[in-house]
């Protein structure tokens, strides 16, 4: 008698807290998000402060609870503002792709014109320009900084979401509840917004939590080549790029620390997806 309110206490937990790996990347988002925001307020320094009589100093020093790097500037600080830098506009730009190629890839996988085949071939050949190249090309013309990162951002993802939504609404378009629709005599665009959109949600809510983790790590390599976010403003790109000049010669923390982070932020986002993609099936919950 006494296990059954155990059982039914248990079972109205929602479906998400039983799965550690998302509740893990749950938390670990959570916490750097937090931390970012709060960036003004915690940091213990200016991040853009240099002291040469400080520099270099490891891990665990007093008052640098992270070290500094070659200009004295504390490595913590600089990490807490870097956060906001390379996390908030790498998101939006994501966001902004995904609605783009969802947009896109509904539109051309629902058409049964040669407009569809022409989107397809248009995606294709944009699979097939490198992003470095690219973002140097959009360096050129719009100078360097974040609108550089961005613009590379939604050029890389959004050929990969609309390839992703096309297959699958081609995949749906022929189903059993797309043809009854039909047979009530549903409009396109309402089969679109009303039946096909609601059952791909799924599918393009977890490839969007994947890229932003994969795309971070895209940011920051572009930041760290020069393109993105210029000092002094920090940015963990460009904190591993310069702490790269001293990773042997006795300050390798300068390029780990910021590098381990952009490593926990990508894998912590691809957790996420995986998480939800669980979450989100049917199947899974039902053994929950």
């Amino acid at each position: 008698m006494t296990d059954q309110p155990l059982t039914v206490a248990r079972s109205r937990r929602p479906a998400w807290t039983h799965h550690g790996q998302l509740v893990a990347a749950v938390a670990v988002i959570g916490l750097i998000i937090a931390i970012s925001v709060l960036a003004p307020w915690i940091s213990p320094h200016d991040p853009t402060a240099p002291d040469v009589a400080q520099r270099y100093m490891p891990p665990l020093t007093a008052d640098h609870l992270l070290g500094t790097d070659e200009q004295g500037r504390d490595i913590l600080s600089r990490l807490l503002w870097g956060g906001r830098a390379t996390l908030a506009p790498t998101a939006a730009a994501t966001t902004a792709a995904v609605l783009i190629g969802s947009v896109i890839g509904l539109l051309a996988g629902w058409s049964r014109s040669w407009w569809s085949s022409a989107v397809m071939r248009v995606t294709d050949i944009l699979f097939a320009f490198p992003v470095v190249i690219v973002a140097f090309a959009l360096a050129e013309v719009i100078g360097m900084g974040i609108w550089v990162v961005a613009a590379a951002v939604v050029f890389a993802a959004v050929p990969y979401v609309t390839r992703i939504v096309y297959a699958d609404t081609r995949r749906q378009r022929d189903s059993e509840y797309v043809a009854a629709a039909v047979g009530l005599g549903a409009s396109g665009w309402t089969i679109v917004t009303r039946e096909l959109l609601p059952n791909l949600a799924a599918t393009i809510v977890v490839y969007w939590t994947s890229l932003i983790g994969i795309l971070v790590v895209l940011a920051s390599s572009l930041s760290a080549v020069g393109i993105g976010v210029q000092p002094p403003t920090p940015d963990w790109g460009r904190m591993v790029a310069e702490g790269a000049k001293v990773l042997l010669s006795g300050s390798p923390f300068v390029a780990v620390i910021p590098g381990v982070a952009i490593l926990a932020v990508g894998l912590a986002f691809n957790w996420l997806g995986d998480g939800l993609r669980d979450v989100l099936d049917p199947r899974w919950s039902a053994h929950r």
